[in-house]
C-alpha cells in the first residue's frame, strides 16, 4: 500500500461509520439527538484513527522504516518541493537556447529523483546528497543565472559570469545524474540478475534441445 492509500483509505472507512453510530444511539440505546451526533463524530473519529494507525504500520513494514525515520525523510521531502518549484521555474525562463537540452535534462532528473523518493522513502537514503547539497546548489546557480542574465545592459565580466555557470550548471546536471543513478542502483542489478538468470534458462533449454535433438537422430 502507497501513502496516499494509507491516509485516504482511513477517511473511507470513518466516513460510513458516523451514520450507523448515529442511528444505533439514537434510537437502539434511546440516547438524545445531540449525544446520538456526539457519539457519531467519536466512533467516526476512532474508527479513523485505528484504521490509520493500522495502514500506516503497514505502510512502514513494507518499506522496512520506522515511523521516527519516516517522519525525517517527510520532513526533508517536504523541504525540497519548493526548492524543486523553485529550480524549475528559473531553469525554464532562462534564454539561451544551445543549453536548453541539458536544463531539459537537469529538470527531469531532480523530479524523477524527488518522484522515486517519495513512492519509496527509503531510497532517501541514495539520495542523501543530492537533498543535503545538489539540490540547493543547483536551485542558488538558476536563480543566480536568471538574475545575472536579465541584466539590461552586459560587460565583458558578466558575460564571462554567465557562461562560468552555465558551465558549474552542466557540471552540476551531470552529479545529479549520478544521485538518479545510486537512486536506482538496486532495480539496476536486480534487472541484470534477473537478465542473467533469463540467459541462464535459454541457454539450459537450447542445450536439452540440442541433446534431445541428438538422441532422436541415433
Amino acid at each position: 500500500m502507497n501513502r496516499f492509500l494509507a491516509d485516504v483509505v482511513p477517511i473511507l472507512i470513518a466516513i460510513p461509520m458516523v451514520l450507523p453510530v448515529w442511528l444505533i444511539s439514537y434510537f437502539a440505546l434511546n440516547q438524545s439527538f445531540v449525544l446520538s451526533v456526539v457519539f457519531s463524530i467519536v466512533g467516526g473519529g476512532l474508527a479513523y484513527w485505528l484504521s490509520s494507525v493500522y495502514f500506516s504500520s503497514r505502510f512502514l513494514k513494507k518499506h522496512e522504516l520506522t515511523r521516527k525515520e519516516y517522519q525525517y525523510i517527510k520532513k526533508n521531502l517536504s523541504e525540497a518541493k519548493p526548492k524543486i518549484w523553485r529550480v524549475q521555474k528559473a531553469l525554464i525562463s532562462v534564454r539561451h537556447i544551445s543549453s536548453f537540452k541539458q536544463r531539459k535534462d537537469m529538470i527531469k532528473m531532480i523530479r524523477k529523483i524527488y518522484s522515486l523518493t517519495k513512492k519509496e522513502p527509503k531510497r532517501f537514503y541514495q539520495a542523501e546528497q543530492f537533498y543535503y547539497s545538489h539540490l540547493d546548489s543547483a536551485t542558488e546557480l538558476a536563480e543566480k543565472y536568471v538574475f545575472l542574465s536579465q541584466q539590461p545592459r552586459k560587460n565583458k565580466e558578466l558575460e564571462l559570469s554567465l557562461t562560468e555557470t552555465r558551465k558549474t550548471l552542466k557540471d552540476l546536471t551531470k552529479t545529479i545524474e549520478k544521485d538518479l543513478y545510486k537512486v536506482i542502483a538496486d532495480d539496476i542489478d536486480n534487472l541484470n540478475f534477473e537478465l542473467d538468470v533469463a540467459k541462464q534458462t535459454i541457454k539450459t533449454r537450447k542445450e536439452s534441445q540440442v541433446i534431445d535433438e541428438s538422441r532422436r537422430l541415433k
